[in-house]
């Protein structure tokens, strides 16, 4: 049994108001995450490993935040639980994957510390092109 939430942004503005931008925040990625965790765990009465939730909040931030950065804005957004872990997926208008780029260590700078994070924090991440273009990330952070 998994539990799932898909997202698809909506119209940060009234239609007619001015431009229409994608509503979905890093925040609002959290929040799903942390409600649809917190209903796997309170449906299955087991735990929910701290651990875990930080892990996946930080995921979750991490690739919403790079699709806002560097895609173009987020597509898509999608959140499940199962027993591989939570899977977060994040779809965003680019099709340049994701690179972590060798730099000299600089403890001045600030970026580019967020794609080797979801990496380290992970066990499965991919990034597949769309159809219609763009790319989805989507990393499945396990349960512990």
């Amino acid at each position: 049994m998994r539990e799932r939430q898909q997202h698809t942004p909506g119209p940060a503005t009234a239609p007619d108001s001015g431009p229409r931008t994608p509503a979905y925040r890093p925040a609002d990625a959290r929040s799903a995450v942390r409600r649809t965790l917190s209903e796997h765990c309170r449906t299955r009465a087991v735990p929910c490993a701290d651990e875990t939730l930080d892990d996946a909040l930080l995921v979750a931030s991490e690739l919403t935040s790079n699709a806002i950065v560097h895609g173009g804005g987020i597509t898509g957004f999608e959140v499940d639980v199962d027993s591989a872990g939570v899977r977060v997926s994040v779809s965003d208008r680019s099709d340049a994957p994701p690179v972590c780029a060798a730099r000299e260590a600089d403890h001045s700078r600030t970026g580019g510390r967020g794609w080797p994070l979801v990496c380290l924090l992970a066990r499965d991440v991919r990034v597949c092109g769309l159809p219609c273009g763009g790319k989805r990330v989507t990393a499945v952070v396990p349960l512990r």
